[in-house]
């Protein structure tokens, strides 16, 4: 979400990071996310919640997981998804005690999904808001999403749209009537830009 729309203020930003730190920092100690009292939490932090939690070594993707759904309180889902982006990610090996300390930590603060209405593909692309939006797509059993950030490296609405089918196992060029979208916004720290 736009910083003039920020929802979360700098003290509970700084916490959820530092939060986050401490599941992966638990994570290799214990082998599991860093257990957390959501009831000890102010609001928002233990009001149901969805995050994306991204770690990079020098610019680098080091691993990335998240929910869609709103189904457990913030802290709790931030604390998961760390411990997961860190040791469960299965593009990644898990992370090494030697690499703890290079790790920048992202967390994306998802806004409930609307789903989209169109007519067809080009009318999906023109519902689109290039920066803002994220995406879920699902067709099937198959499904994807990216997050608003994703804009930065496919800024064309209809490569962005094309990349999230193939992310989903879909052919870049697949369009049925079972095909659904929704859209969400995230609340993003530290500021990608």
């Amino acid at each position: 979400m736009p910083s003039a729309e920020r929802r979360l203020d700098d003290s509970v930003r700084r916490t959820l990071l530092e939060l986050a730190a401490r599941s992966v920092t638990h994570g290799l100690e214990h082998g599991t996310p860093l257990p957390v009292e959501a009831a000890a939490y102010p609001e928002p932090l233990c009001a149901p919640g969805a995050s994306f939690v991204t770690l990079r070594i020098m610019g680098d993707l080091r691993g990335c997981i998240g929910s869609l759904e709103h189904r457990r309180p913030l802290v709790v889902d931030i604390t998961d998804n760390a411990f997961a982006a860190a040791f469960r990610d299965p593009r990644f090996a898990p992370v090494r005690s030697a690499e703890v300390s290079d790790i920048d930590i992202h967390i994306a603060v998802l806004g409930p999904a609307e789903p989209l209405t169109y007519a067809d593909e080009a009318d999906l692309i023109d519902c689109l808001r290039p920066e803002i939006d994220g995406l879920i797509l699902r067709a099937g059993h198959r499904h994807g999403t990216f997050l608003p950030s994703v804009w930065d490296a496919l800024p064309r609405p209809q490569d962005f749209l094309y990349h999230l089918k193939r992310k989903a196992g879909l052919p870049g060029d697949y369009w049925s009537d079972d095909l659904r979208v929704w859209r969400y916004e995230t609340e993003s720290f530290p500021d990608d830009h």
